[in-house]
This record gives structure tokens, sequence and C-alpha cells, in this order.
């Protein structure tokens, strides 16, 4: 259901702080990741891979916070519906001579940031469908109160459904260009890249082959079920499992 003031914006990246970017793109490149080209928006170094579903950007700051970055243009235009929908701003950085940025926090604490302007060109997506991780699914979120974080994104141009049945419970919340998942915190600890798989053992294998090691912390109910879980150097989670629906 979509309410009556929303703030439909195209998503632009998973936004990550890491302290390492070289070390976190060694990483990426390794799965079959590929590199876009960045502009100069940020100050501070900044890459973009992507697989050609999810696009992760990058940033080597040590004050960077991480966060669900989206795209809005003419932003300060925007700015009466956004007070409208009662967020309470973590920052407003707003000008004519500043990249125009917002962000505030969901009910769950995940950071939204909403840019004016693209910071990386589009890539050319490479011949091959998927990375080394399979087919990219969802960012899930830990949400420990799920129905008030659900009304959020939905009143963000999301659609949710209960998900009741799946192997993992969730709330989806679907976009035309993000699809999020909400999750029991006890299951999904931090936000998490979700892949699907046709076969989990040849994906451990294929693991193993490229040097990436099992996660060493798994939650018990990931435990239970066909799944890989690996951490990126920056601490991202990256979950492979067969269908879990």
């Amino acid at each position: 259901m979509k309410h009556a003031d929303t703030l439909p914006a195209r998503f632009l990246e998973l936004s990550i702080a890491t302290p390492d970017i070289r070390s976190s793109l060694s990483f990426y490149g390794k799965l079959g990741f590929y590199e876009a080209d960045v502009g100069d928006a940020w100050p501070h170094p900044y890459a973009v891979v992507s697989d050609g579903r999810i696009v992760l950007g990058l940033h080597e700051h040590p004050d960077f916070v991480s966060s669900l970055t989206f795209v809005r243009p003419d932003l300060l235009k925007h700015l009466e519906t956004l007070e409208r929908l009662g967020l309470e701003f973590e920052f407003r950085r707003l000008g004519n001579d500043v990249f125009n940025e917002v962000g505030w926090r969901d009910p769950a604490g995940h950071l939204i940031r909403l840019v004016e302007a693209r910071t990386f060109s589009p890539a050319k997506r490479p011949a091959r469908l998927t990375s080394a991780c399979g087919y990219f699914l969802e960012i899930g979120l830990p949400a420990a109160g799920r129905d008030a974080a659900k009304h959020h994104w939905e009143r963000l141009g999301f659609v949710g459904m209960d998900e009741d049945e799946a192997a993992l419970p969730h709330v989806a919340c679907t976009s035309d260009t993000l699809d999020i998942g909400l999750y029991d915190p006890a299951h999904v600890r931090a936000p998490t890249l979700m892949f699907e798989v046709e076969d989990v053992m040849a994906t451990v294998a294929a693991m193993a082959a490229l040097g990436v090691s099992p996660a060493k912390r798994i939650p018990a109910a990931v435990q239970n079920l066909p799944a890989l879980l690996v951490t990126a150097p920056e601490g991202t989670p990256l979950l492979m499992a067969a269908a879990m629906a």
C-alpha cells in the first residue's frame, strides 16, 4: 500500500565505509564485481563496484557513515515533502556551493542518505550475468520493529509484503530499483547482501578456490539453512543461499 505523502527516489548505492579501499576493491573484484567510473562529488577516496544488480559505493574516510543512498534530482525543491514525512534529519547539507544531501535513520536505526545527483557513471554490464555470489536478491536489514520499519519504507515509495512462511521470515519491501528485506536481528545482524545460488556446496567450493573463507560468526538460524556466509574486509556480510521462499 502506498501512502499519500511519499518521496520515490532512485536507488544509487549501498554506501559502505571502509578503512582500506584497496582491500575492499580486491575482495569484490575477486568475486566478479566490476568497477564503475566515479565523479568528484566526494573529497575522500571513493570507488564503485557492481555485479549488474547491486551497486556498492566504497568510501574511505574515518567519519563516513554507511548508508542506503538514493538520488532525487532538484533535492532542494522536495524539502517540503521530506518535512511532511516527519523525518528527523541527522544531517542537512544544502546550498548552491555544496553537494546537496540529507540523511535520516529509519525506525531500525539504518541511515538513509538522499543526494541530488549521481556520483558515478553507469557502467556497461559485462557479458556474465552474475558474480561468483549468485543472483542478487535484496539488502537484508535487521529490524526489531518490522511493522514500523515497513511503514517507513512504504512512505518512501516501497511496497511491503509479509513473508512469514519463508525459511527466514521477513518483510519484503520492493521498488523499481531495489528490494529490501526486514529481518529479525537474531537472524540478520547487520546490513547484508542476500544472493540466491543453485548449489550451495558448489558455491562453497568456488569460494574456497578464490581464497574466500566462510564467516566465523554465523547466526544460529542461518546455520540451519543450506547457505554460505562470507564477510568482506570492511565487514559487509554476504549471504549465499538456496531459494528460501
